[in-house]
This record gives structure tokens, C-alpha cells and sequence, in this order.
């Protein structure tokens, strides 16, 4: 059965995906980005190299200056993170893949966890159809806006899905304790050069990275940066670890491009009034996922 977007992720989808779709069974080529090929593969490389030469603007404070609205890939990277065909009723665009360091662009998954995202695709109800929270990094690439604040000593993310936000500090805190697990994890940042780094723990491993079923586990260590390469494009990365389910630590890169439309305002996205799939699917005998703890490791 394919999992759907509900209804108010494909409203948010329509405000973002404002280009026809392709051809059924096509994989659409992103659009460029910082001068750079839009494809993730080829995007990432690109925008390092620019980050070398670029000075970014700054705070008052000295920071380089991430805040403003900005917009990730969009429906294409929740779909699917792996490069995947459209589908004739255009219930998936198709995409090409967002991961930037394995051969074939694909979860370098051990075999368990092959099994287990089969499993999921036919156990559970995809996580974002109940309009709970994205986790990271699928956050980042969700269909919608984020905005980026940085008051002192953090860094803020607002995002029109599901009235979701993030705060990360940036004062050298210590962590909470390493059995309070959260949707979003324990975010830790700090300044590297002109990066924001973000360590990233204590996930409740919930959440997907997309519609198909790939997954982590209550484990996985995020470190995300995020470099102004231009005025108007952040180069985002994550890299991923959880030797639970991988053979190998993994990247995903896109691009964030600034939204410069006048007057941008968020538009409110609660996504759960209205929300009819999930009742529906737990009618057919779909369950709500519970995500997989580190002992799930084989």
C-alpha cells in the first residue's frame, strides 16, 4: 500500500513545489544552487569549495549570520532520501538521492536492517502521517519554510510544519541525561570557522528519514553544519552514525536556498486538525511506529 503524505503535508507541498511535476517515472534534476548542479552528489563538493573563499555577513556578536527564512529540497527528500523513480499517479514526484558518500548513493544498511525497513513499510504508519515531530535531520528537508534566529548564545529554528522549532545552544552547556530521549535529540552547537556545528544526541528514534521507511535507531549520532557559501545559500550536511544499523557513518548534503519572496509569512501548517489517513490505516491494521532502541543491534 503506498504511504501518503496526509493532507495537510501535500497543502504544504503545493505552497513549495510551484514547477509541474515530471513525467511519471522521470527523476527531476534540482535546480542549481551557489553556481552549483542542484543534485546533492555534485552540489556538496561545489558549495565546499565556494565556502573557502566566501566571508559571510556577520552579527553583531561576530557570528556569521544564518538568520532569514530558507527553504530545503522539499517533498523529493521526505519521499525518499534514495534516488527513486516517480510514480504514474504522481503520489511521488521521484528524486535523486540526498546522501553525498556512499558508492551507490543508498543507507549503507547492514542486512537486519534491510529486513527491518521492509518490515516497516508493512507494520507502521509512516511518523509524519500522525503529524508528530520530524526528527533529525528529516527536519531540515520537510516540505516548508525554516527560519533561523540567533539570539545569544543559540541558535533558533522555527519551521512551519507542525508549529515545530528548534533550539540549539551555543554556550557550552552540558547535556541532559542519556536516558531522556526527544524527537528532535539534544542539539549541542558551537562555531567552527564560519560553520555551525551540531552535535546531535538523544533521539528518540521515532521519526523517519522519509516516506520510505528508512530509519535509525535511538543510538544514531547526527553532527550537522551548516555554511553560508553565498548571500543566499546555506550548504547543509549531516553526517550519521548508528552502528546498530549501518555497515559505515553516512552524509546527507543539499542546499538551503533564502526566501526572498516579499512579504514571506509563514503559513500556519497544525497539520493534525483535519487528519484522516492515520485513523484510516489503523483501521486497515497499520501501527504507530515505536521506534528501535540501541539493543536492537545484531
Amino acid at each position: 500500500m503506498n504511504r501518503r503524505l496526509s493532507r495537510c503535508a501535500i497543502e504544504a507541498a503545493a505552497v513549495v513545489w510551484l514547477t509541474a511535476s515530471p513525467a511519471a517515472g522521470q527523476v527531476p534534476s534540482p535546480a542549481p544552487a551557489a553556481g552549483c548542479p542542484g543534485e546533492s552528489v555534485l552540489f556538496h563538493p561545489c558549495a565546499l569549495a565556494k565556502a573557502k573563499t566566501f566571508s559571510p555577513p556577520r552579527t553583531p556578536d561576530g557570528k556569521p549570520d544564518l538568520q532569514g527564512l530558507w527553504r530545503g529540497p522539499g517533498l523529493s527528500g521526505t519521499e525518499n532520501i534514495e534516488e527513486h523513480p516517480g510514480t504514474p499517479d504522481g503520489d511521488d514526484m521521484g528524486g535523486t538521492s540526498l546522501i553525498v558518500n556512499t558508492p551507490d548513493g543508498k543507507v549503507p544498511y547492514q542486512l537486519w536492517a534491510v529486513a527491518q525497513r521492509k518490515e516497516n513499510r508493512e507494520k507502521y504508519i509512516e511518523p509524519n502521517i500522525l503529524c508528530f515531530l520530524s526528527g533529525v535531520p528529516r527536519t531540515m528537508y520537510v516540505p516548508g519554510v525554516i527560519q533561523i534566529l540567533q539570539p545569544p548564545e543559540s541558535v533558533v529554528m522555527l519551521l512551519e510544519r507542525a508549529h515545530n522549532y528548534r533550539v540549539i545552544p551555543t554556550d557550552g552547556r552540558s547535556r541532559v541525561g542519556e536516558h531522556l530521549t526527544l524527537w528532535n535529540g539534544d542539539p549541542r552547537g558551537r562555531w567552527e570557522g564560519n560553520t555551525l556545528v551540531v552535535d546531535v544526541r538523544n533521539q528518540n528514534a521515532r521519526a523517519w528519514f522519509d516516506q520510505a521507511a528508512n530509519f535509525y535507531t535511538s543510538a544514531a549520532h547526527m553532527v550537522e553544519r551548516l555554511t553560508l557559501v553565498d548571500p543566499d545559500t546555506i550548504h547543509y550536511e549531516v553526517a550519521i552514525t548508528d552502528p546498530n544499523v549501518y555497515t559505515r557513518p553516512w552524509k546527507i548534503a543539499f542546499p538551503l536556498r533564502r526566501v526572498k519572496e516579499k512579504g514571506y509569512e509563514f503559513i500556519e501548517e497544525a497539520c493534525h486538525e483535519g487528519e484522516r489517513d492515520g485513523p484510516m490505516l489503523g483501521g486497515l491494521g497499520y501501527r504507530t511506529y515505536p521506534g528501535i532502541g540501541p539493543r536492537s543491534s545484531r
